[in-house]
């Protein structure tokens, strides 16, 4: 009877999961779907899981529409991701590694002070922000599209509890060897610690990828689009061509899927590694 009930209980499990990725593989269906139609073929009222003839033709078709500059908002976000991401992982991880190991006495003051950005709403500083990159000449720049964004309290957290837990005894045998704290980071800590730093990039990239707010301000010259906000011209363009609209999202979040189907395994064990629990 016991046996039954395990045997039931995990075919349940099967199915639920099942259903939830049919589910969640929904949206994705629908992008490749709608982005190899044609404009009748989306738009008929009698639905077909597949058009008969796939119109391979509008990947093409979307590149090269002249009010759609999408490889070179591909290129911007690429850029303005990687950078976003290289920095706050740097900083961040300086910051969690500062505060976790490094003596000081208000070290805790100044981890709640962080701990407190995340209660200010993103629309208190945003004002502020764009006047300090508009005085600077940073509008329509790389620098003003990434900088502002480089420090995240949220990583700076992760990095903290990770390496309150990291074993002391590999760093007190660099000490033995003369390493300094800054040494001991780069040579012990950075090597052993590859899971959390590929979570938190990987959640940044993420993040950074999908930025619109921002980059739509900043970014007001065409040149400097990401994807996001080239997306966004379609919603304001005066005649919707979907079946771009539709390649055009698909292509934009292919990087996102690749990027964690990679690194999907490192986003758990860093997280379980990371101490957040505690």
């Amino acid at each position: 009877m016991d046996d039954a009930l395990t045997r039931a209980g995990r075919a349940l499990r099967v199915v639920l999961v099942v259903a939830l990725a049919l589910l969640f593989l929904v949206p994705f269906y629908l992008l490749v779907r709608n982005g190899l139609a044609t404009e009748q073929d989306i738009t008929a009222p009698d639905w077909t899981f597949f058009p008969r003839v796939l119109q391979w033709s509008n990947l093409t078709e979307v590149f090269q529409d002249p009010n759609l500059p999408l490889g070179r908002a591909l290129l911007n976000s690429t850029l303005i991701a990687v950078s976003t991401t290289a920095g706050t992982v740097l900083l961040a991880s300086l910051a969690g590694y500062g505060l976790a190991r490094i003596p000081y006495p208000h070290a805790n003051i100044v981890f709640y002070a962080i701990l407190g950005t995340l209660m200010v709403p993103a629309a208190v500083t945003f004002v502020p922000s764009f006047v300090l990159v508009s005085s600077l000449g940073w509008i329509s720049t790389l620098r003003g599209l990434v900088i502002p964004t480089l420090f995240s309290a949220f990583a700076c957290f992760i990095f903290r509890q990770y390496f309150l837990g990291f074993p002391r005894e590999l760093e007190d045998a660099a000490r033995v060897d003369g390493l300094g704290y800054w040494r001991t980071y780069w040579r012990i800590v950075v090597p052993n610690a590859r899971p959390v730093f590929a979570a938190v990039g990987t959640i940044v990239f993420i993040g950074a990828w999908n930025a619109f707010l921002w980059p739509l301000v900043i970014g007001q010259d065409q040149e400097a689009w990401t994807v996001q906000v080239a997306l966004s011209t379609f919603t304001t363009a005066q005649n919707l061509n979907l079946h771009e609209l539709f390649v055009a999202a698909a292509v934009s979040i292919a990087p996102l899927v690749v990027v964690f189907l990679v690194l999907q395994r490192y986003i758990v064990a860093g997280v379980e590694r990371s101490g957040i629990d505690d």
